[in-house]
């Protein structure tokens, strides 16, 4: 059974992203196929920070922001991308350290691989994590404006202040620090926090053709036409991402067909997995078959090996790590709350005992019909269950 908040279509975005940072990093391992020549990694790398805003946002931000939820998000965060991560950094560094074998995105030397065990380094796709991580730790307190608005008009104005400073340095996209990567996070959020309010609107196909036709321009317009926009890390292109996003959050006809389709979706839910190891595994099958079969088609055996080994990947490494992590989390937070039971439940035992002598001497007055009013158990456990209620709830929180 799907979950009520899952958006298929998003899924199929997120194949898409996927597949197309894989193409641009053919002609790093192909260096003579045509395809180096035409790269969108960029555009890719921006949509699927764009996502991630509108996804917590959409996720999180209409739930009340306690320190439990806070908690929550931040383990389920941590759970859903380091283990994987540090299973990837452990490979490439591997590859690095072979001789003779000159890995193409390598990290060399211990500092490198200290900088990227601690979520610092910036090696091939490594980069793009740390700044994913930054914003994370950071989006408690956009979550806080997202739900008292007026009270957080200070942090709003915050938040818009280092758009307009982020757009005025134009810093260049690639690198570590969250700030030039900003405007995604924030144009995508924000757009995470109005879908609600378009539930009103049913999409027509029209709208899921447009959707389709935005989505191609935003990955080909620096190639067809170079001399418009040289640069991609825009505050343009990050409403750009965003407005995509929103449009395919919809789900309209027609781009709902094509991104929700079960192979795109496939693509989606290793794109994860396919994003960190698609190039050691293709280097690897171009190193272990190039002397067998011509480039083309060594090419495509990559891309099939890559595909199955992200979705290898992701079943026995990257779903169970998120697992055992949030469940050992659940656990701690259950003996947490038990250990909190015994003494509360002895106080509204106290309590009940006291409603009940009173109950009792009150029937025993003078002018009484004479029957004994015995409490029964729900009466004598009805404190006691309002109780229990109370810390289940606390704990779905």
């Amino acid at each position: 059974m799907s979950r009520p908040d899952y958006i298929p279509s998003l899924d199929g975005l997120r194949g898409v992203a996927a597949l197309l940072v894989v193409q641009a990093h053919i002609g790093l391992i192909f260096p003579n196929t045509a395809l180096r020549d035409m790269t969108m990694g960029s555009e890719a790398v921006g949509l699927f920070f764009a996502l991630s805003g509108f996804l917590m946002a959409h996720l999180y931000g209409a739930r009340p922001v306690t320190r439990e939820n806070v908690l929550d998000f931040l383990v389920s965060r941590f759970a859903r991308i380091y283990p994987v991560y540090l299973v990837a950094v452990l490979l490439v560094a591997m590859l690095s350290s072979t001789q003779d074998l000159n890995f193409v995105q390598p990290i060399t030397g211990g500092t490198e691989f200290l900088r990227h065990v601690f979520l610092l380094g910036s090696s091939g796709v490594f980069w793009s994590i740390p700044p994913e991580i930054q914003f994370y730790l950071s989006f408690p307190i956009l979550w806080l404006c997202l739900t008292c608005p007026q009270r957080y008009s200070g942090g709003i104005a915050g938040l818009a202040v280092l758009v307009v400073v982020d757009g005025l340095l134009e810093l260049p996209g690639p690198g570590i620090l969250l700030l030039s990567k900003l405007p995604y996070f924030l144009f995508g959020a924000l757009a995470g926090a109005m879908h609600p309010h378009w539930d009103r609107w049913t999409p027509s196909p029209l709208t899921g053709a447009f959707t389709l036709f935005l989505l191609a321009v935003f990955f080909t317009y620096r190639h067809v036409l170079p001399d418009f926009s040289p640069e991609f890390w825009s505050l343009q292109s990050a409403a750009a991402a965003a407005i995509i996003v929103a449009l395919v959050a919809r789900q309209p006809p027609i781009a709902a067909h094509v991104l929700a389709a079960p192979p795109v979706r496939f693509f989606g839910a290793i794109s994860f997995s396919f994003y960190l190891f698609h190039v050691p595994i293709m280097f690897l099958v171009g190193r272990a078959f190039e002397a067998l079969m011509p480039e083309p088609a060594l090419i495509l055996v990559a891309l099939f090996v890559a595909a199955a080994g992200a979705w290898f990947i992701h079943e026995t490494i990257e779903v169970p790590s998120r697992r055992l992590l949030v469940g050992l989390w659940q656990h701690h937070r259950w003996r947490a709350a038990a250990r909190e039971t015994p003494a509360e439940t002895i106080e509204q035992a106290i309590v009940d005992l006291q409603e009940t002598e009173k109950r009792l001497l009150d029937g025993a007055t003078p002018g009484a019909t004479g029957k004994q009013q015995v409490p029964t158990t729900s009466e004598l456990g009805a404190g006691r269950t309002a109780l229990q209620d109370n810390g289940d709830e606390k704990l779905r929180a």
